[in-house]
C-alpha cells in the first residue's frame, strides 16, 4: 500500500449501494507509477481525526525507495516498435480465464491505437505481457464493434417484472410430506483454509437424498486435500476434478458455475431437482425437512434476488455499462459500452436456487439469448450477480422467477462498503458482515421464506453458530468436548514454504525452538534426559486456536528426534499470547478507553486484526487501534516508543461522542527497530492506556536462514 504522506485520518466513505448486490460505487482506476491513489481504509463508523501532524524520527542513511519511472504511463502507440504484432482471430481475445484460448507469443503490441484513459491505466498497471496483450485485444475488438452483441432476442411474452409473492406459513409444517420430495444438488464454492467450518456446514445440511459438489479455489491446496479426503467417505459428496482461480467479481466465477452445472447434469447417478450454491460462510436457518417441503411445493420456480425497481441506477452502480476483462487475477476496467437492445437487464444477489430445467437451458440451449448473453457477461464485473437473472427474465421461463434467493444476508453498509476489493478489481465492492449473537433475531425471518444466512466466520464468532444449531436441532449433550473450541490451519508442510513470509517463518521456528527449550528445562526434565529433543526441519503444521471466541495462540507441530532414545517423535507446542495492556481508569473521560492494540491486516468491516497473533517484522506497517465506550468528546495523544525508548511517532486524535473504534497507521520509518515497542495514549499528559508489541528480528531471508554479515 502507498505510504501515507499526511498525518490525518481518511474521511468516511459513502457506503450506499443496491440491496443484495456486491457492487458499490465506481473506484478510481488512476494510479501513478502503477500504485493506487485511492483513499485509505476508513477507520470505523464514527471516526476520530488526527489534528496534529505525525512526528517521526528519521534515521540517517534510511531512504524511501525511488518512485518508478513514470514513462510506463506513456501512450501505448509508442510501444509498437518494441515487439512484433500479435495476430488474433476476430472475437478471440486470448483470455486467460480458464477455457479460453491464450496468446502464444510473449510480445505485446496493440492492434489499434489505444487512447481511452481506463484502458491506458489498465495497460500501465498490468504486470504481465500476456495480460497486457489480452487487454489490448479486448479493447481493439470492442472498438471495432466485434466483441459485444448489439441486440439480443427476448423470448418472454410478459412485460415488466414477474415475481409472485411467496410468504412463509408455519402451518405448512403440519402437512404430510410430499409424495415426491425434491432432491438438491448443493454447489459448495470454497477457498481459504477453514476446513472445520466447511465440515460443520456439510453436517448441518447433509442428507443422503441430496448431492454435494465442491469446488475449491486453485490457490487453496490445503483445503482441497482435506475436501478430497472428506469426499472419499460419502458417495453423494464429490470434489470437482478441475479447479479454477475465482476472484471476487471476476468472469471466472461465472465460468466455474457453468462448468459445474454441466458436470452435475452429466452425472446420471445424481438425479437432482434443484441447484443451490453455498459458500463455507453460509449456514442453514431452517431444517432440511422444511426446505424440501417448501421446494417440493414450488418445484417449478427459480429463486433469485433482484436489486429493486431502479434499473438504470443498478446498471450504473453495478458497472454493467462498463467493459471489464479478467487477467492476472484482476478485473480491469477498460472503458464504456452499451447494454444490448431488446432485453431487460436484471440482477442482484449471486446466491440462488435454480430448477434443473432452467440449468439445462442455460448449459445446453442453442439459441442467441443464451450464447450472446454469455459473450456479454464474459466481459462484465460481477457476472454471477446478473447473468442468471437476465437469462431467466428474458427466456420462455420468465414466469418461473421468484424475487427471493431464500437467504438472509447481514448487510451493514457503513462497515461493509469500503472498497476492500480495490486490489483485485477496478471498482468499489461491498461485503456482508459476519453474524454475531446480537444479530440472531435477523436470522428468524417469520414472513419471508429464508433457509440460509451469510456470513459466518468461526474465527470471528462461533457462538452464533452454536445458538443456531441449538435452535434447529436441540442442545448438545452436557460436557461435549471442544464445543467452544475452534482450530484453523495457517501452515501445512505439504504446501511448502512458498505461502509463508520470512516473518511468519521466523516466528514459527522460534515457537518450536522455545517449546523444545521449555520441555528440556527443569522441572520437566530433572529426572532424566528423555525430554531433550532435536528439531527435524521446519514445523510440520501450524494452527490458530480459539476458545470461547477468544484467540488463544498458535499450535505448532514439530517433528523431532529424542536425543536419549534416537527415536522420531512429534511434539505440539502451544504458544499463548501474553497481554501487556494497561488501562489507567482515572474516571471521567479516561474510562471511555476500552482497548488499545497494535497489529497489521486491520479489517474495517469486522473491526479486528486478521493477523491474530500480531506477528510483525521490520518491514511491516503496524496500525494502532483504540476501542471506546460512548461518552463526551475528547482529544488524546498517541505516542509510539521504539525499543531504545526513542519516540518514533506521535499524533493527536479527536474522538467523537459516538465513536466505537479509531485506528491509524502512522508513517513510521522502516525498517522498524526489532524489539519490544510501546504505544501510549495520553490526555493532557495523563496516561489513559499503554500496550506493547514485538517486532521480531528476522532469521530468514527469502526462506533461507540468515548468515553472519547479512
Amino acid at each position: 500500500q502507498e505510504r501515507q504522506k499526511k498525518a490525518k485520518l481518511p474521511e468516511n466513505s459513502d457506503g450506499s449501494k443496491d440491496s443484495d448486490s456486491s457492487a458499490g460505487r465506481r473506484g478510481s482506476a488512476s494510479r501513478k507509477h502503477g500504485r493506487w491513489r485511492g483513499r485509505p481504509d476508513s477507520p470505523g463508523v464514527l471516526v476520530s481525526k488526527v489534528v496534529r501532524a505525525v512526528t517521526a524520527r528519521h534515521k540517517p542513511g534510511w531512504r524511501l525507495p525511488a518512485a518508478p519511472d513514470s514513462s510506463s504511463q506513456r501512450n501505448l502507440t509508442e510501444l509498437r516498435g518494441e515487439a512484433q504484432l500479435a495476430i488474433f482471430q476476430q472475437g478471440d481475445t486470448g483470455s486467460s480465464v480458464e477455457g479460453a484460448p491464450q496468446p502464444t507469443e510473449n510480445s505485446f503490441t496493440p492492434k489499434c491505437e489505444i487512447t481511452g484513459k481506463d484502458a491506458l491505466s489498465a495497460l500501465a498497471r498490468a504486470s504481465s505481457k500476456q495480460c497486457q496483450q489480452e487487454i489490448a485485444n479486448v479493447v481493439c475488438l470492442h472498438r471495432a464493434s466485434s466483441l459485444m452483441p448489439q441486440s439480443v432476442p427476448r423470448h418472454c411474452q410478459l412485460s415488466g417484472k414477474v415475481s409472485p409473492v411467496i410468504q412463509w406459513d408455519e402451518s405448512r409444517l403440519q402437512q404430510l410430506p410430499p409424495s415426491k420430495p425434491v432432491r438438491i444438488a448443493y454447489m459448495l464454492v470454497v477457498h481459504g483454509r477453514a476446513i472445520r467450518q466447511l465440515k460443520r456446514l456439510i453436517k448441518a445440511v447433509y442428507h443422503q437424498q441430496h448431492f454435494f459438489y465442491i469446488h475449491v479455489d486453485k490457490r487453496s491446496n490445503y483445503l482441497h486435500r482435506e475436501a478430497v479426503e472428506l469426499a472419499r467417505h460419502y458417495p453423494n459428496i464429490r470434489v470437482t476434478p478441475w479447479r479454477m482461480v475465482t476472484i471476487w467479481g471476476g468472469a471466472s466465477l461465472l465460468k466455474m458455475y457453468l462448468r459445474s452445472m454441466k458436470d452435475l447434469l452429466e452425472l446420471a447417478e445424481w438425479p437432482w431437482d434443484f441447484f443451490i450454491n453455498l459458500s463455507a460462510t453460509d449456514y442453514p436457518t431452517r431444517t432440511n425437512e422444511e426446505l424440501v417441503m417448501f421446494l417440493s411445493k414450488y418445484r417449478d420456480k427459480n429463486f433469485l434476488k433482484s436489486h429493486g425497481r431502479d434499473n438504470a441506477r443498478f446498471i450504473k452502480k453495478q458497472g454493467l455499462d462498463r467493459l471489464f476483462h479478467e487477467c492476472d487475477s484482476h478485473m480491469w476496467r477498460l472503458g464504456e459500452r452499451h447494454i444490448p437492445e431488446g432485453i431487460v437487464v436484471d440482477g442482484g444477489s449471486d446466491w440462488f436456487s435454480l430448477t434443473r430445467s432452467f440449468v439445462e437451458y442455460v448449459v445446453y440451449a442453442d439459441d442467441q439469448l443464451v450464447s450472446q448473453l454469455r459473450q456479454f457477461y464474459t466481459y462484465t464485473l460481477l457476472p454471477a450477480e446478473s447473468f442468471f437473472h437476465t437469462v431467466l427474465e428474458n427466456s420462455h421461463a420468465c414466469e418461473t422467477l421468484v424475487d427471493n434467493n431464500l437467504r438472509v444476508t447481514n448487510w451493514n453498509r457503513k462497515l461493509g462498503c469500503k472498497c476492500q476489493y480495490k486490489h483485485i478489481v477496478d471498482w468499489c465492492g461491498c461485503s456482508p458482515n459476519d453474524f454475531k449473537p446480537q444479530d440472531f433475531l435477523r436470522l428468524q425471518q417469520l414472513s419471508r421464506p429464508t433457509f440460509f444466512a451469510r456470513k459466518f466466520e468461526s474465527t470471528v464468532n462461533q457462538e452464533v453458530l452454536e445458538i443456531l444449531d441449538t435452535h434447529l436441532y436441540g442442545s448438545y449433550p452436557p460436557n461435549t468436548p471442544a464445543l467452544k473450541a475452534y482450530w484453523e490451519n495457517v501452515y501445512d508442510r505439504v504446501d511448502g514454504l512458498s505461502g509463508l513470509s520470512d516473518v511468519t517463518l521466523t516466528f514459527y521456528t522460534a515457537f518450536s525452538r522455545l517449546g523444545l527449550r521449555k520441555a528440556a528445562s527443569p522441572p520437566a526434565a530433572k529426572a532424566d534426559k528423555l525430554c531433550r529433543f532435536e528439531p527435524r526441519g521446519f514445523p510440520s503444521s501450524v494452527h490458530l486456536y480459539f476458545y470461547d471466541d477468544r484467540f488463544q495462540g498458535y499450535l505448532v507441530m514439530q517433528e523431532v528426534q529424542n536425543l536419549a532414545t534416537g527415536q522420531a517423535e512429534s511434539l505440539e507446542v502451544w504458544m499463548m499470547p501474553q497481554g501487556a495492556l494497561k488501562l489507567a481508569g482515572h474516571g471521567g473521560q479516561a474510562n471511555r478507553l476500552q482497548n488499545l492494540e497494535v497489529g497489521t491486516e486491520w479489517d474495517p468491516k469486522e473491526r479486528l486484526f486478521r493477523n491474530f497473533g500480531g506477528l510483525m517484522g521490520a518491514f511491516d506497517e503496524p496500525v494502532a487501534m483504540q476501542k471506546w465506550s460512548r461518552g463526551p468528546n475528547l482529544t488524546a495523544t498517541v505516542v509510539w516508543i521504539d525499543p531504545t525508548y526513542v519516540i518514533a511517532a506521535s499524533y493527536d486524535i479527536t474522538v467523537d461522542a459516538e465513536a466505537e473504534f479509531t485506528q491509524y497507521k502512522p508513517p513510521l520509518n522502516r525498517p522498524l527497530r526489532p524489539g519490544i515497542w510501546t504505544i501510549r495514549l495520553l490526555q493532557f499528559w495523563e496516561l489513559l492506556g499503554e500496550n506493547q508489541f514485538l517486532v521480531v528480528p528476522q532469521t530468514f531471508n527469502r526462506k533461507q536462514p540468515l548468515r553472519k554479515g547479512e
